[in-house]
């Protein structure tokens, strides 16, 4: 079972730092390449570049009250949710994100309806 994970490509989880600036402040945000990549692949389903997805995440992360304490925790989060809404069909090829219906997905997700 093991060698499915172990036997990847090392550099997946290689981290690298990237530096922007969210709400203001200038700080750099550490993760492993995989996550990287996936997060320049959600980026790109939106015309943005990762680090505008990034500042926008956490912007809409501090308005919807949440702690942003553990960031790169959520990021990490992000790009599991983003794989798992993939694998059960819910987000489109080619669809922007912005364009599809959040508050449907959230609901078949609590519902139980998603198989991911």
């Amino acid at each position: 079972m093991c060698r499915l994970f172990i036997g990847a490509d090392p550099s997946l989880w290689a981290s690298r730092a990237k530096s922007l600036r969210l709400g203001g402040m200038v700080t750099s945000i550490r993760l492993e390449d995989y996550f990287w990549r996936i997060l320049e692949e959600i980026a790109a389903r939106d015309g943005l570049t990762v680090n505008r997805l990034i500042a926008r995440l956490h912007d809409e992360a501090v308005d919807a009250g949440h702690d942003p304490g553990n960031f790169t925790s959520f990021l990490r989060v992000c790009c599991a949710r983003y794989l798992g809404l993939l694998a059960a069909g819910e987000l489109p090829a080619g669809r922007p994100i912005r364009s599809l219906d959040a508050a449907g997905i959230l609901a078949r997700e609590e519902a139980g309806l998603l198989s991911a």
